[in-house]
């Protein structure tokens, strides 16, 4: 015996589904809708790509910074240079001027002393010569002129120190002295050449007098 189901309970089921179907394909199409609108309505703005200036209404060339670092030391070297030159020359005067300034009356004592001295003198074994650094005299040629009184009363003494060049020839004579040495006693100008520091020159004991 077949049950039949009533035709009011079949159509309620067929309407059922029926909207159900509906309800879903409405929901996807509400979330393709919703999706495409967050993309438009996002708030995000996107900035033009810069375009490039125009390089025909540029004028001269753009420095290089490497030549600019380059000048900048080069004219840095130049101003050391020349601030060293001036401090070696100042240095030099000083020098020269305390040395002179010790010496000159007894330089041209001793000058004059010498004039009439025949070979190199009576007192070369009492007389040495020994070169002053560079560094000391302010670039100068110069020697300290060691004169000890080795005899047994008070003495005087003039010396003559003579500037040669490699080939023995003398460039420049200068005359140092010592007044009233006592027995025992030692002295020590200092003898400075004048001449340019090329070529270079050799210190020479020429005379040595003690009177």
């Amino acid at each position: 015996m077949t049950r039949r189901t009533p035709s009011g309970t079949g159509r309620s089921s067929r309407s059922r589904r029926t909207a159900a179907l509906l309800a879903t394909l409405a929901c996807g199409a509400a979330l393709v809708s919703c999706s495409t609108d967050s993309g438009n309505d996002s708030g995000a703005s996107v900035s033009p790509r810069p375009t490039a200036p125009n390089e025909s209404s540029f004028t001269g060339t753009a420095p290089s910074a490497l030549a600019s670092a380059g000048a900048s030391v080069i004219d840095s070297a130049r101003a050391s240079a020349s601030a060293a030159a001036s401090s070696v020359s100042a240095a030099a005067s000083e020098f020269a001027a305390s040395v002179s300034a010790d010496t000159a009356r007894a330089s041209k004592a001793a000058e004059a002393e010498l004039k009439n001295v025949q070979g190199s003198g009576n007192a070369t074994s009492e007389v040495a010569i020994t070169g002053l650094p560079r560094a000391q005299t302010g670039g100068l040629l110069a020697v300290l002129v060691a004169i000890t009184n080795k005899t047994d009363k008070k003495a005087s003494y003039a010396v003559q120190v003579d500037f040669e060049d490699s080939d023995g020839k003398v460039v420049e004579t200068r005359f140092v002295g010592a007044q009233d040495l006592e027995p025992g006693k030692r002295a020590e100008p200092v003898a400075i050449s004048r001449s340019p520091v090329e070529p270079k020159l050799t210190a020479r004991l020429a005379k040595a007098q003690r009177y």
